[in-house]
């Protein structure tokens, strides 16, 4: 192959001067990714970054789960300027690298919430660093508000990742904008959307919904006394709509990750879908709580999350039976700490990894089968098996067959309580004085 270089020769004084600055000006306007979910505000921050950035739109839609949302948001985005629009399916890299690990770990913050946002805010933060640089923008963009947990977590993970090359600006059209009703009509004009205006007796609802489970907010639900009104959900039935007759199902593990229905082998996407149908049809998976931001404000958190709560109860019941109690007491304290940790967007940390590093070891025997019963508004379990089981038939039964040697445990207790009893014996016992 032979290259040839060819050279313009211009004037140094030439009049063409000022149109080859201008030229060069447009062909280097910086580009912005935003994260897009096709809704009225990241509709909106297209046109308000072109205005109030002089940038480049390139919006990107992470499906983590979306459902019937991400349909037509690649034309929602180039109606409103953006100058491309990139859908991503990253489902399975979302069950496989961020969901599954969660519910190994156990990773319920605050004991109930699944953290079915939160486990996909660092992917979609991954996912808006490698566009920037695969289209070679300057910036990134989210619609976080400043008032909640998911800017912190969008904000860390991008300047983590994006510790190691060029540095990408991070613009918050939502946190920057301060707009007005009448303003955000203006720019929804621009955008060609039209808002919809809502009467006193419409209720709505900001969602935030992934196939972990779903985040359901809304002035009806800011007050903590009145119960959640049944329009809120979506994925699960209320109780008096829920079959009158329980339904079982038996989930199987390998190394505590789920692989199984009944028997069926499926892929991680496949069976959450199916336990997301199932026990939201028995109305399983209702959280409502009263929730500390990691901000410093308490907020009232509604939650759907049914196959998040049938495969957190049934892996918890695998446990009992796998694992020692060291291991249990353990592996519970670093479960909060990561549970914290995935909250609070520190997902790109080295002690997470280090802490996930632990889980897939304590689960190396977790293989096996739960069954679980749904009713009412219940997960119950009703049956664990594993041929790993630390539990030993004939040492925990009280029939014939019992192997437990009843007289060793005379010398064991009194081993046990010397050191109480030399105490109490030297120091006089407290309530004894």
């Amino acid at each position: 192959m032979v290259w040839l270089r060819l050279a313009v020769l211009v004037p140094r004084k030439s009049s063409f001067g000022p149109i080859l600055k201008e030229s060069k000006r447009e062909m280097a306007r910086e580009k912005c990714v935003l994260a897009y979910s096709g809704g009225m505000d990241s509709t909106i921050s297209v046109v308000w970054i072109q205005e109030q950035y002089d940038m480049d739109v390139v919006t990107l839609t992470v499906d983590l789960g979306a459902g019937p949302e991400i349909v037509g948001v690649r034309e929602r985005a180039l109606q409103a300027g953006a100058v491309d629009s990139l859908v991503w399916d990253v489902r399975d890299e979302f069950v496989n690298e961020y969901v599954f690990p969660g519910l190994k770990a156990g990773a319920m913050y605050e004991g109930v919430y699944a953290l079915s946002t939160a486990l996909g805010r660092p992917l979609m933060a991954k996912k808006l660093v490698e566009a920037a640089r695969q289209v070679g923008a300057a910036a990134v963009a989210h619609g976080c508000t400043g008032k909640g947990n998911d800017q912190v977590r969008f904000d860390s993970g991008i300047m983590t990742l994006a510790a190691h090359g060029d540095p990408l600006r991070i613009i918050a059209p939502a946190r920057e904008w301060g707009m007005t009703r009448d303003e955000e009509k203006l720019y929804a004009a621009k955008a060609g959307l039209k808002l919809r205006e809502v009467g006193s007796d419409r209720r709505v609802y900001s969602i935030d919904r992934n196939l972990w489970g779903q985040a359901i907010e809304g002035e009806d639900l800011e007050d903590t006394w009145v119960e959640p009104p049944e329009d809120a959900y979506s994925w699960t039935k209320p109780i008096a709509e829920t079959p009158d007759q329980p339904v079982e199902v038996s989930i199987g593990f390998e190394k505590g990750t789920p692989v199984s229905i009944d028997g069926a082998a499926m892929p991680g996407v496949k069976l959450i879908d199916i336990l997301n149908d199932m026990a939201g049809e028995h109305g399983v998976g209702r959280i409502d709580h009263l929730e500390n931001r990691l901000v410093g404000i308490k907020s009232r958190e509604v939650y759907e999350t049914p196959a998040a709560i049938v495969l957190h109860t049934a892996i918890r019941a695998l446990e009992t039976s796998t694992m020692s109690r060291e291991q249990q007491r353990v592996k519970a304290t670093l479960s909060q700490i990561y549970a914290d940790m995935v909250y609070d967007g520190r997902w790109f940390t080295e002690l997470r990894t280090n802490i996930a590093a632990f889980m897939d070891s304590v689960h190396e025997y977790s293989t096996g089968d739960v069954r679980v019963r749904l009713h009412k508004g219940s997960c119950v379990v009703v049956g664990r098996r594993s041929p790993y089981s630390l539990y030993d038939f004939d040492l925990a039964t009280y029939s014939t067959t019992d192997s437990f040697d009843h007289e060793s445990a005379t010398g064991f207790i009194d081993i046990y309580s010397l050191p109480a009893r030399t105490q109490a014996k030297n120091q006089t016992y407290r309530d004894a004085r």
